[in-house]
């Protein structure tokens, strides 16, 4: 297995870009997959427990008492959002 490389961008415009890109490949995605018959079960819970998750990190940036940039606050959708948007590419190419 190859090696990741995180890159994890502090330009807020462009992790915002990218965050906006990779939610509509997403929701393109899944709605094709609701539209065909073909979205599993675990593919409607991964829908929910995912922005849960996200929702979760994100509150508990803010809950310190460090002040967090708003970059570190998107990060968690930003994450998922590009991983499902990876992962939806490959199952359908």
């Amino acid at each position: 297995m190859r090696k990741r490389r995180q890159r994890r961008s502090t330009f807020l415009p462009l992790t915002m870009l990218e965050l906006t890109l990779a939610s509509w490949e997403t929701i393109c995605h899944r709605t094709l997959m609701m539209a065909r018959g073909t979205c599993s079960p675990a593919e409607y819970a991964r829908m929910v427990q995912e922005k849960a998750d996200a929702f979760r990190r994100s509150s508990a940036l803010l809950s310190r008492s460090k002040p967090s940039t708003l970059s570190a606050l998107i990060e968690p959708w930003h994450s998922k959002a590009t991983a499902n948007a990876r992962r939806l590419r490959r199952r359908s190419g």
